[in-house]
């Protein structure tokens, strides 16, 4: 079987994440979409959280499956059976990390390839990140994220504003 792992935060999973896997799905027999406890990024929605919305998001996928992991990648690929990364590259400025880190990872693990695919152009600004800072600030997400996240986005924020705020 032809399984790829696509690691991430997800934090949250965004349209130009789903157009990723989507695409992945349509190459490979199986995708793993790997999400990452990373607590040293402090991410604002709960491992549990990422990994449900996630499953949200892909669950008509067919040969897509979603799991939560704070292991290695490469002892995670070794876990799953497969032999490559899926990473996306929204600009050049996203290219001199990724590199960094397929290299890293061959490093540890030289059986592993790490394969790049870039988003659709309307998916292309789009950041975790800025997403993050839409919602925080009230803005309007939804045609960034799955209806879901940005529910889930909204009810965040609200429950994290305290009076005098």
């Amino acid at each position: 079987m032809n399984i790829v792992v696509y690691p991430g935060t997800f934090d949250p999973i965004t349209n130009g994440h789903f157009d990723l896997i989507e695409r992945a799905a349509r190459i490979f027999d199986k995708v793993v979409v790997a999400v990452a406890a990373s607590p040293g990024k402090k991410p604002t929605l709960d491992l549990d959280t990422r990994v449900e919305l996630a499953r949200d998001v892909t669950g008509e996928l067919g040969n897509v499956e979603v799991i939560g992991f704070s292991s290695l990648l490469t002892e995670l690929l070794d876990q799953q059976g497969a032999r490559i990364i899926l990473r996306g590259l929204r600009a050049v400025s996203d290219f001199e990390y990724e590199l960094q880190l397929a290299n890293m990872n061959r490093a540890q693990a030289p059986h592993v390839e790490s394969l790049f695919l870039t988003p659709a152009v309307e998916n292309s600004y789009i950041s975790a990140t800025i997403v993050r800072e839409i919602a925080r600030l009230g803005g309007d997400v939804s045609r960034l994220v799955h209806p879901r996240v940005a529910d889930a986005l909204r009810a965040h924020y609200a429950s994290d504003q305290r009076p005098g705020q």
